[in-house]
């Protein structure tokens, strides 16, 4: 197996996730959004020129299709552009029901750049830097995002007396 098909296959499941987390929780739609990324890679119509990790490469090529996708959709009016539903990813900590409902409908309430830098920090473990770069924006941007994104988030869920571990 080529070394690029290794890495894809290496990163299939966290790069599910991500595609899942920017199709919002339409598995079908993220499984679409996967392939045509996988497609793009293979056929070498995105590559990696080794500007950062290749997980973080691969996330801002998700991201990018996932909005390519969107705007598809979009211009052909054959459905609206969805509200990006805010859905407690799979590899979320191990969490009881209650408190995971109550922390998608904080997610809900942040801004959308706010959901997606949490989303990369804690979910897919990234950096703050690699969320950046996945997201394309500066450091100080995605790092404004993120204190501000967490604050938000602990004030919702204190609004609602939700304790989160």
């Amino acid at each position: 197996m080529p070394p690029i098909e290794q890495e894809l296959a290496a990163l299939h499941a966290p790069s599910f996730g991500w595609a899942l987390a920017c199709c919002g929780r339409r598995r079908d739609d993220a499984e679409d959004l996967l392939q045509d990324v996988y497609t793009k890679v293979l056929a070498g119509r995105a590559v990696f020129r080794g500007q950062s990790t290749f997980k973080t490469w691969l996330f801002g090529v998700i991201r990018l299709t996932a909005l390519e996708h969107r705007r598809w959709r979009w211009l052909r009016r054959s459905e609206p552009l969805p509200e990006e539903p805010a859905d407690v990813p799979a590899s979320a900590p191990h969490v009881d029901r209650e408190t995971a409902e109550a922390l998608a409908r904080a997610l809900r309430e942040v801004s959308d750049r706010q959901r997606e830098v949490l989303h990369l920090v804690f979910y897919e473990g990234l950096s703050i830097e690699e969320a950046s770069q996945v997201m394309g924006v500066t450091l100080g941007t995605a790092r404004t995002h993120y204190e501000r994104g967490k604050a938000g988030l602990l004030a919702i869920l204190n609004r609602e007396g939700v304790k989160f571990p």
